[in-house]
């Protein structure tokens, strides 16, 4: 088999694939199947939003917790220089 040919069959079964793929989404259970992967997404990035903020105010809080250590250490360290 020529490259040519691998090439041409490549080709034709790519096609061949893309009329499958075609026609199973117009078909009622592809609508389904698409809605479905849709719902699934959707509730995913609903979770990721959810979770990021979660993570998000946790980060918040940590940052204000160092801060306020890092103030008092200051304090510390100026009373016992002072």
């Amino acid at each position: 088999m020529t490259t040519g040919q691998k090439f041409l069959g490549g080709i034709m079964l790519g096609v061949a694939a893309g009329v499958a793929i075609a026609l199973f989404i117009n078909s009622d259970k592809g609508k389904e199947l698409l809605a479905d992967v849709s719902d699934a997404a959707s509730d995913a990035g609903d979770k990721l939003k959810n979770k990021y903020a979660e993570y998000e105010d946790q980060v918040k809080d940590f940052i204000k917790k160092g801060k306020s250590f890092l103030k008092d250490m200051e304090g510390k360290a100026k009373d016992i220089a002072g």
